[in-house]
This record gives structure tokens, sequence and C-alpha cells, in this order.
């Protein structure tokens, strides 16, 4: 077997190898011959004729993302960078347009993308933009999809992912964020301390009128226990004037006993011999005394007071009133 003819077989065998080719999943190959479209192949083992036919390009047919930056302006004149993530894939049945028709998919789709934007941003206010910014992926979606899938592509989604305002700008947003915050804030604290002093003030005002009631209350029965003091030793013999010396001498010893008490108390009464309890009882004894007498005074000078007499009329009055008959 001579060289040449082992030359000849190894190229023969790596013609026919080269015939062979693979292509991966969610790809599609153009095949063209000798310069000319000749079909599309899908994924798995496939067949070309060596030399003759090639392997024009490939075309991916994963959904693929393109992120286009862009600069505008608002109503307000407010300038803001945008940035919109357009989301596409080639559509299977329509490879052949996609890899013939379009040069540079990518930049065809960003020209699209700047076009709807600084037509949409322009008629909204700063405020408006970050509101609506979901209408404004929406236009952005029709209107690729009006243009893009003529060429092949399927547009999946368009997204808004970035609004960004000037850095002043922003610094002023915060601003007036921040004072608006605190001035709901103050005026949740003035009504909360409102409410506080009103329950105060209604707690302050129910507990004084429970303490005046109190105080009626216990007066009322000091009152009743008085008069049941004085009733039981006025059976026994005693008369009002002494049941009521009693009892104020017997309060006075119960407040020297209850001072007493306490140990830490620094109240000095003077006097404060036993002597002058004996005083205090005979001047209440006295001035009960003085006041009947008094009282009795009173009586007397009352009936004594006689009645005013009527007012008799003057004679010479009379006369003059009276009307001349005879004449």
């Amino acid at each position: 077997m001579s060289t040449a003819f082992i030359i000849l077989l190894v190229l023969a065998f790596f013609i026919f190898m080269s015939s062979f080719f693979t292509v991966k999943q969610q790809t599609s190959i153009i095949i063209e011959r000798f310069g000319k479209f000749l079909s599309v192949r899908n994924s798995g083992l496939q067949l070309k004729i060596p030399i003759v036919d090639r392997i024009a390009g490939r075309v991916n047919l994963k959904i693929q993302q393109l992120d286009v930056i862009i600069e505008t302006k608002t109503r307000d004149n407010v300038f803001i960078k945008m940035k919109v993530s357009v989301q596409f894939k080639v559509i299977q049945e329509k490879v052949y347009e996609a890899f013939y028709k379009l040069e540079y998919p990518h930049d065809q789709i960003t020209s699209y993308v700047f076009d709807v934007v600084r037509a949409e941003v322009p008629k909204l206010k700063l405020d408006d933009v970050f509101e609506r910014k979901d209408d404004i992926a929406v236009a952005v979606k029709r209107e690729l999809n009006e243009a893009m899938s003529t060429y092949g592509y399927d547009i999946i989604n368009t997204l808004v992912t970035d609004i960004d305002p000037d850095i002043q700008v922003k610094n002023a947003m915060n601003r007036i964020n921040a004072a608006d915050r605190e001035k709901t804030a103050a005026e949740f604290e003035a009504e909360s301390s409102r409410i506080r002093i009103v329950a105060k003030a209604k707690a302050e005002a129910e507990s004084k009128r429970l303490q005046g009631q109190g105080i009626a209350d216990q007066r009322r029965e000091i009152a009743r226990g008085l008069v049941e003091s004085v009733e039981v030793l006025n059976n026994v013999g005693i008369n009002s004037q002494e049941a009521s010396a009693l009892i104020v001498v017997t309060q006075h010893y119960d407040t020297l006993q209850a001072i007493g008490a306490d140990a830490n108390s620094n109240l000095i009464l003077l006097p404060n011999s036993p002597q002058a309890g004996s005083d205090m009882l005979n001047n209440m004894v006295a001035s009960f005394s003085a006041s009947n007498q008094v009282g009795e005074m009173m009586k007397k000078h009352s009936k004594k007071i006689e009645k005013p007499k009527p007012i008799q009329p003057q004679s010479g009055y009379e006369d003059d009133i009276q009307p001349d008959v005879q004449q």
C-alpha cells in the first residue's frame, strides 16, 4: 500500500466525518450551499455534504435579556436615568427572518426603547414616572412587538428596573419626605398630649368627686353617731350639754392616743396637761349656757314687739274731699 493511497484514505475519512455535526438544545443552525440558504437544522445529529454545504451561523433560541439605560427629562424638567430590561427570544418558526433580516438585533431593540421612553416620559412629572413605570413598560413592549415580530423576534416582557434622578433632586425629595413625616409625627404627638391631658383632668375630677362624696358620707355618719350617742346618754339622765361635752372630751383623748401611737410623730400639743381637758369641758359648758340664755332673751324680746297701728287720715283732708251736696 503506497503512501499516497494512505493519505487519500485519511483525507477521505476526515471528509466523511466532517459531514456529521450536532446541534445543541435551544439552538438552530443555518446551512448554506454555495452561499445560498439551504435549510435550518435543529437540535440533534445532523448531516451535510462536505465542501458543498457549510454552517452559516447559529441562532440562540433561549430567552435573552438586554438592559438599556436611557437619559431623558420629565415634564417638570427633571433629568433622570432609566434602566429598561427587555426580555426577548427568536421565534423558532422564524429563524430565517431573525438571521437574514437583522444584522444587529440588539441595536435595533435599543433604538426602539429609546424612541418609546423619550416619547412617554416627557409627558409625566417626576412623581408620576415612579407611579406609572408599569405603563411605560407596557408601551415599550407594545411598540417592540409590533416592530420586531416582522424580524422573527418575540418580546417576552419589558421591565423598568431603575429610575435614577439627579442626586440633588433625590436629596430634595428626601428632605420633603422627612419634613412631611416630622409634621405627621408632631400632629400625632400633639393629639397624644391632648388625650393625656383630658384623661388626667377627667381622672382628677372623678377623684375629687369621690373624695367629696366620701367626706360627706363620713361627716354624715359622724353626725348620726353623735345623735345616737346623745340619745343614749339622755336615756341615763345626762342632758344634751353634758353629753356633748363628754363626747368632745372623749374625742380629744382619742386624738391624743392616735397621735401618740405614731413613733415618728413630732407634733406637740400645748397645753397638754390633765387640767387642759377639764378647762376645755368647763369652757364648752359655759358657752352652751350662754348660748341658751341669749336664745331665751331673743324669744322674750320678739314677743314684746307690738304690731304697727293703722294710720288715721287727717280731718282737714277729709273735709276737702267731701262733695258739695247743697250746691
